[in-house]
């Protein structure tokens, strides 16, 4: 049963008519603690139609951001439990700088753990998802450019030799 939810989901999910919807669920559970990365799907998006760029960049800049609160919310409510790790480098240093040290929410392996330390140390809300939406909007422009630049032919090579090392 939960095999074919699965599937379910998958083929929904990959629905040409849907692809905005997968850009945010993708981009919104990337930015939580799970790891998965958005941009193939922001770039598998613009590749497949050039002119979805800019709503591509948005649909996945506000999931990404909307998933850093829920971060930021998941720390502001752990900050209880775990009164020890206070001492930590980590909080002295997005004290001393910080809802600012929200821009940097767009590093990989790093972003999504600074959003739920801003909110255990209750930064300010507000202008902790303004610095992260502007970080993860910078990201996005940034790898979906760069990518649209790699030409088509290399794609190919890629898959032809992936498909090699799988199949």
């Amino acid at each position: 049963m939960i095999e074919s939810a699965v599937l379910w989901l998958l083929k929904v999910l990959a629905a040409p008519t849907v692809g905005l919807t997968s850009v945010f669920v993708i981009a919104f559970v990337s930015a939580t603690l799970l790891p998965l990365g958005s941009e193939p799907a922001v770039f598998a998006v613009v590749k497949a139609n050039p002119a979805m760029f800019w709503p591509a960049i948005l649909v996945a800049t506000i999931g990404n951001t909307l998933g850093g609160a829920v971060d930021y919310f998941i720390g502001y409510r752990a900050k209880i439990a775990f009164a020890k790790e206070r001492q930590s480098r980590w909080f002295g240093w997005l004290k001393k700088y910080g809802a600012k040290t929200m821009l940097l929410s767009w590093v990989p392996a790093v972003g999504d753990p600074l959003c739920t330390l801003a909110g255990w140390l209750h930064l300010p809300f507000w202008p902790s998802v303004m610095y992260m939406a502007i970080g993860k909007f910078a990201r996005y422009i940034t790898m979906t450019v760069a990518l649209l630049y790699i030409p088509d032919g290399f794609w190919k090579r890629l898959g032809d030799l992936l498909g090699g090392w799988i199949g």
